[in-house]
């Protein structure tokens, strides 16, 4: 990696001081890595704009560029210039440019003195993103794409609530009803099909995952870009989801976006990377790899007095999101539960086959579902969980069971009568346990008000405690 000098000038600008990325797989939250370094910020002071580094630090992520980049640093040097309040930086990274993007780079930025250049030898936009801003000395860290495909009037909107505090990161949007967007139907479709999984699976609340207009406070990202591992376009996703699980307050700014019609994304490739990039997080955040309970007790905003109304209490989103993940975990578990009972099924009777194959998939039922249908994480209550989920299991292995032993008294069944049987009952148990987990299970217990202090003689009482 190689940071090109900027040009002489009267407004000084740190240099950036780019450390070696940590290894994809980072430490887990028991060992020496990142978690062991969490500083707690109950809330967000606003950011000193008077401060000698620049206030805002744009990065530009490019890979042979050369066309299009010089135009795109003039034009936002010049709206920055004109329309931001503050001191600012434009960064542009390369991530290991064949063609004349280094050089052009460079000619821009000894000409101006805002503009500074890394050279970075790995291809990606997650692997440049994560590298210039942790190692950046600015307080707003944003990046936009090198086509600006994005109206810059969205910038001021997008950067404020970072500045004063508000919020933690800042996304644009191309998905709610007061964006304007020229692009085609086919990116349109995957975009929206993308985003509606994001919420579905994984219980995001976002609209638009990967618009290439967004921003976030060093001080969050010093935090938690250690904990992401993708080097490509999947960044932004695990950014944000990781952001939501850890309690940070995601601002979302309407956005007025023109399709490139020179893209080279291949749109599909890089869709299917991102769902592939949903298993691997939902796994990490599963495992432990990121430590989401630690990350969220250091990072999150405390609740407020409206919390105890019970739509700000469910973790798991709305109904509809709560049914789609019950449901593919419910396909999943059904699957398991028929080939375990299959395999049973020829070493011992049908009622012990259903009970072995019914309790394991259970178990992992009432896993799956507590952790990514009702989004609770951590050990709290866990025992309590999976005691009342093996209470939800006896509905089904009753169910079961007496389908079984109906048929067997009716007549006499092959295995696959066998199979329909059970499912069928199986099946007839999914809507009981999809009530009693979100009415009983899973619903959050309401905390008795804690018993305020009593006044000594050395404290007086205040007309609040009266």
């Amino acid at each position: 990696m190689t940071l090109t000098d900027q040009a002489s000038g009267s407004q000084p600008h740190p240099p950036l001081h780019l450390q070696p990325h940590a290894p994809d797989h980072a430490a887990p939250a028991s060992g020496p890595g990142p978690a062991r370094m969490l500083t707690r910020h109950p809330r967000r002071s606003p950011i000193d704009t008077a401060a000698a580094v620049p206030v805002l630090d744009v990065t530009i992520p490019v890979y042979n560029a050369e066309r299009d980049l010089e135009e795109c640093l003039r034009r936002l040097h010049a709206y920055l210039r004109d329309a931001f309040p503050h001191t600012f930086r434009i960064t542009v990274a390369d991530n290991a440019s064949t063609d004349g993007t280094l050089k052009a780079a460079e000619r821009v930025a000894r000409e101006l003195r805002e503009v500074s250049v890394v050279h970075l030898d790995e291809k990606g936009r997650g692997n440049a993103l994560r590298k210039v801003w942790l190692a950046s000395p600015s307080p707003v860290l944003a990046y936009m794409d090198v086509d600006l495909s994005t109206d810059l009037a969205a910038l001021g909107p997008l950067l404020a609530p970072l500045i004063s505090g508000h919020s933690d990161l800042a996304i644009g949007t191309r998905l709610t009803r007061n964006s304007r967007v020229i692009r085609g139907p086919k990116r349109e479709f995957i975009s929206r099909s993308y985003n509606f999984l994001l919420q579905s699976l994984m219980g995001a609340h976002f609209s638009d995952a990967q618009c290439g207009f967004k921003a976030i406070r060093a001080d969050i990202a010093q935090q938690i870009l250690p904990h992401t591992v993708d080097n490509a376009w999947f960044f932004d996703t695990e950014l944000l989801v990781l952001a939501e699980k850890c309690g940070l307050r995601v601002h979302e700014v309407p956005v007025d976006w023109t399709d490139d019609p020179n893209s080279s994304v291949d749109i599909v490739q890089t869709a299917l990377a991102d769902v592939r990039g949903m298993a691997r997080l939902s796994k990490d955040m599963v495992s432990g790899r990121i430590p989401v309970a630690e990350l969220r007790a250091a990072l999150a905003r405390g609740p407020l007095p409206a919390a105890s109304r019970s739509q700000e209490q469910s973790p798991g989103g709305s109904l509809f999101g709560q049914l789609v993940r019950f449901g593919t975990i419910g396909v999943a578990s059904t699957l398991a539960y028929l080939l375990l009972f299959y395999l049973c099924r020829n070493v011992m009777d049908p009622q012990l086959a259903n009970l072995l194959a019914l309790l394991t998939t259970a178990v992992a039922n009432t896993a799956a579902n507590r952790r990514f249908t009702f989004g609770i994480a951590g050990s709290s209550d866990a025992a309590r969980h999976h005691f009342e989920g093996l209470l939800v299991f006896g509905i089904g292995l009753a169910l079961t069971s007496g389908a079984l032993a109906f048929v067997h008294e009716s007549t006499t069944p092959d295995r696959w009568l066998e199979l329909v049987t059970v499912t069928a009952a199986n099946l007839a148990a999914t809507g009981v346990k999809f009530l009693l987990f979100r009415l009983w299970v899973f619903r959050r217990r309401q905390s008795p008000p804690e018993p305020a202090p009593a006044a000594t003689d050395s404290e007086p009482c205040t007309e609040e405690a009266k």
